[in-house]
């Protein structure tokens, strides 16, 4: 019976990879990697000569079938690699898994590396229970909005991923959003510079900015949410949104900045969007009756 093997690889220091990983990859059939340059090298570091086939992002959904069925028709085993840590999580592999267990394969897990867990490790925080979300949104709109989201799930740590070119802005948005906010953040891990700061989100924005090379190497970052208290921001909101609108638009903004203004205050985009329709509608009208009298 064919068997999938999910195998961990190292996420910076090659002597991380396991023993039993390393004879996984050498008994198994073939190997479905994120991309076969990359593990072809690693393949070749430890002397190790099984096939790959490419199973990235970009065609993992149309592998997934096809990779399963040689599996059952030749009596294969494959293992499933990305290109540093542990594939399926924030990584491709995910469609192949779930193909194979949905046709009966065994799925087997070969632990090892992993940037969320070694960053959790080395933060400081109480990481008893945590939430990791991979990458957060690019645009400061909609990430403003996510880390509310966050924040309010109660789940008191938080963890993502960023690119060096990022992350200064990610932290910045989260020192306007979560003011006070603890954060770790781990850059390089297992590597020959890695590196973790730590302090309010004020205080590693200052740090970042001061390095020069801050925008070099991959993030991990931890985020202890604990004392931060969202809701009482928000209660400062009591008002209905379109109220709020037209405290904005008395103050001189226009309807786009005073919706932009909600969302950055982390408001639901469609929510923003009707109390604008609502409030634009009673202006239409008001005026429609003023031209009336006149």
């Amino acid at each position: 019976m064919p068997r999938l093997f999910i195998v961990a690889t190292p996420i910076g220091n090659l002597s991380d990879i396991s023993a039993r990983a390393l004879q996984t990859l050498r008994d198994c059939d073939l190997i479905a990697a994120e991309d076969t340059r990359v593990t072809r090298a690693l393949l070749n570091h430890f002397e190790i000569n099984t096939p790959c086939v490419s199973n990235h992002q970009h065609n993992e959904e149309n592998r997934a079938a096809p990779i399963v069925a040689r599996m059952l028709e030749e009596d294969l085993d494959v293992a499933l690699v990305t290109d540093a840590g542990t594939p399926c999580i924030s990584d491709p592999g995910s469609f192949l898994a779930k193909e194979a267990a949905a046709a009966g394969i065994e799925v087997l897990a070969v632990p090892g590396p992993t940037a969320m867990a070694s960053a959790l490790s080395v933060s400081g925080f109480d990481t008893r229970e945590f939430a990791f979300y991979g990458f957060l949104p690019r645009q400061k709109r909609e990430l403003s909005e996510k880390l509310l989201q966050i924040a309010r799930t109660g789940v008191p740590i938080a963890v993502a991923h960023e690119s060096p070119h990022r992350v200064i802005d990610l932290v910045s948005v989260i020192c306007e959003t979560l003011p006070g906010c603890r954060i770790s953040a781990s850059c390089d891990l297992t590597k020959l510079h890695e590196k973790t700061i730590r302090g309010t989100a004020e205080e590693v924005l200052a740090m970042l900015r001061a390095n020069e090379k801050a925008e070099k190497g991959e993030y991990c970052l931890v985020l202890d949410l604990h004392d931060v208290h969202v809701e009482e921001r928000k209660a400062a909101y009591d008002t209905s949104l379109e109220a709020r609108i037209f405290e904005l638009l008395m103050a001189g903004r226009d309807m786009r900045e005073a919706g932009d203004a909600l969302m950055q205050q982390g408001e639901k985009r469609n929510d923003v969007y009707r109390a604008r329709t609502a409030v634009q509608k009673f202006l239409e009208e008001l005026w429609e009756d003023d031209d009336d009298e006149e």
